[in-house]
């Protein structure tokens, strides 16, 4: 069944990589509308269904729209999901609004496609969480998890079209030998890393940090699961990537770990160190399938540890992508 399809916030990055996967899986849009907020109006966006025009998401009539795709950030969704429910409409929020909300599942296709049930709002979770979680819950079905302990390296497209343009403006300035500035972060990015994302919590963990415990236990379903996490910026445009230790419950070796990442939907294992191939935001970029590598017994939790490395493209996994596949999964209801 032929669905309309409204993508709310598509001038903007993550607004324009929904509109390119929608059509790249051949999501049966039977009509697109295009919206975003006022300054925007009355721009053209270029689509396979031709030529649209930038309505003003305020004044949106969502009891036109099967499926609303949220790329708003900011109180937008908030004051919007309930209306576009109300009037039958399925609403998929990027944004952190209803992560962490009870009443509103959070969802990766990839592991709890049945949370979904009957709710009209489904919240898409942190592009973090997004990356890690997938190897992740492979590991928690199959051998447990005990503790969890990640490092990330995050592109400056994490912050937005304005954080890759500042990466690229000011490290043009440390290449003419001029000292480099910051707006988007709060140290510069060029040749930096900036151990930073999100502002601190009282327990001196960032909120990006926090996201990944909470939302990692949420689509798990358990909320005792110990998993600790550092967040870092660095000076790349997209992907990004995390370092991943994790304690099992039962005996794990790397070759099962890869025998099972190797049959998961949603990764390709790149792991083959005489031929230097692993995960990298170079090769990872652009690409739906997480790259998972450099798989091995962690050296600290003998044989119930593994450590292994995971790159993701933050836009699509982390956003579009997953956004698009829970539209999937409810269009499949029609």
């Amino acid at each position: 069944m032929e669905l309309k399809v409204g993508i709310f916030g598509i001038t903007g990055m993550v607004g324009r990589e929904l509109l390119k996967v929608l059509f790249d899986r051949n999501f049966p849009v039977k009509d697109l509308s295009v919206y975003a907020s006022e300054r925007s109006v009355g721009k053209k966006v270029e689509t396979p269904l031709g030529t649209k025009t930038v309505t003003n998401a305020d004044t949106a009539d969502f009891s036109k729209i099967d499926i609303a795709l949220f790329a708003i950030g900011g109180g937008w969704p908030k004051e919007n999901a309930k209306k576009a429910a109300d009037a039958g409409c399925f609403v998929i929020d990027n944004s952190s609004t209803f992560r962490y909300d009870d009443s509103v599942p959070l969802v990766i296709p990839e592991i709890n496609p049945d949370a979904i049930g009957n709710s009209k709002l489904i919240a898409n979770p942190n592009c973090t969480t997004a990356i890690a979680a997938i190897p992740l819950w492979q590991i928690y079905k199959n051998f447990g998890l005990k503790k969890v302990i990640i490092s990330t390296y995050q592109a400056t497209s994490g912050a937005g079209n304005g954080g890759m343009a500042e990466l690229e403006k000011e490290t043009r300035k440390v290449l003419a030998n001029k000292e480099a500035g910051c707006d988007v972060f709060r140290h510069p990015i060029a040749f930096n890393v900036i151990p930073h994302i999100d502002v601190f919590q009282d327990n001196l963990y960032t909120k990006e940090e926090m996201k990944v415990v909470w939302e990692t236990q949420k689509i798990f379903g358990d909320k005792n699961i110990p998993i600790s996490c550092t967040c870092v910026r660095i000076p790349t445009m997209r992907a990004h990537s995390e370092s991943i230790v994790v304690e099992t419950e039962k005996p794990i070796t790397p070759e099962a770990a890869r025998s099972i990442f190797e049959e998961t939907s949603g990764i390709v294992v790149k792991d083959n160190t005489e031929d230097c191939v692993y995960p990298m935001p170079l090769t990872a970029s652009e690409q739906y399938d997480v790259e998972v590598g450099r798989i091995r017994r962690n050296l600290v939790f003998g044989d119930n540890g593994l450590e292994f490395f995971v790159c993701g493209d933050q836009i699509l996994k982390g956003a579009a992508l997953n956004a698009v596949q829970i539209a999937e999964a409810i269009a499949a209801k029609f």
